[in-house]
């Protein structure tokens, strides 16, 4: 378990929650269901009757061992030992109660794939980051998030309901994807939020390019702050 707490995990407990997951994700007869993070199987039992195919990724081998063992009834389902979020795979439905650690890496990630829609767990402080549209307190996770996916909170999850039980509160989200961004603007727009407090006119001296924009990043859209990004590695 001290392995497992290192990489962020509280395992769910809730079977109540577990199934609002599973039905918020409307899942069709059709189509293939990707979740990462399998932890103890509470999500993957209630998928693998309502998927047409469902893909599973766990970075932890002992728990791919027991999914393994638990799960080897089903014949539609496809276990895969490794990180999740430095794979491409094809499916049309995201559904994952994400480990605390990976919630950035996991947004990032799902900006770059061609999905339809999905529903996350997330930390309640994670999410209220997320959904900063302006200010200070905006940060690229966040610009990156609102354009590429539209974003809704559909519950609110205890600390209770995991084992062993997280410091904070968690919330499920119900993600849809709107249009997606590639690895190089998304890691530039990251690289324009360590220059945050530069006018746009130095952030784009810093990458050889012209500009007489007097205005920082807390000033700009986050459309505009994408537009600066593609601006920056357009040659």
């Amino acid at each position: 378990m001290i392995k497992r707490k290192r990489l962020g995990q509280h395992f769910l407990n809730s079977q109540s929650i577990a199934e609002f997951i599973v039905s918020s994700a409307e899942i069709s007869s059709t189509g293939t269901v990707l979740e990462i993070g399998i932890g103890e199987g509470v999500l993957t039992r209630l998928l693998i009757p309502v998927s047409q195919k469902l893909i599973c990724i766990e970075s932890d081998s002992d728990l791919v061992d027991e999914a393994r063992e638990n799960f080897s009834f089903a014949d539609n389902l496809e276990l895969i030992h490794g990180d999740g979020f430095k794979e491409k795979r094809d499916f049309e439905i995201f559904v994952s109660n994400l480990p605390y650690s990976r919630s950035r890496d996991a947004i990032e990630w799902l900006s770059e794939q061609d999905f339809s829609h999905g529903v996350i767990m997330v930390q309640k402080e994670f999410f209220e980051k997320l959904m900063e549209s302006e200010g200070k307190e905006r940060r690229a996770v966040s610009v990156i998030a609102n354009y590429c996916m539209e974003i809704n909170q559909i519950k609110k999850v205890g600390k209770e309901n995991f084992t062993p039980p997280p410091k904070v509160d968690s919330v499920i989200l119900k993600i849809k994807k709107i249009k997606n961004l590639d690895l190089q603007t998304i890691q530039t727009i990251n690289k324009i939020f360590s220059f945050r407090r530069k006018t746009v006119k130095n952030i784009l001296n810093q990458f050889g390019k012209n500009s007489d924009d007097s205005r920082r990043i807390d000033d700009l859209k986050g459309e505009e702050i994408v537009g600066l990004a593609k601006q920056i590695i357009q040659k």
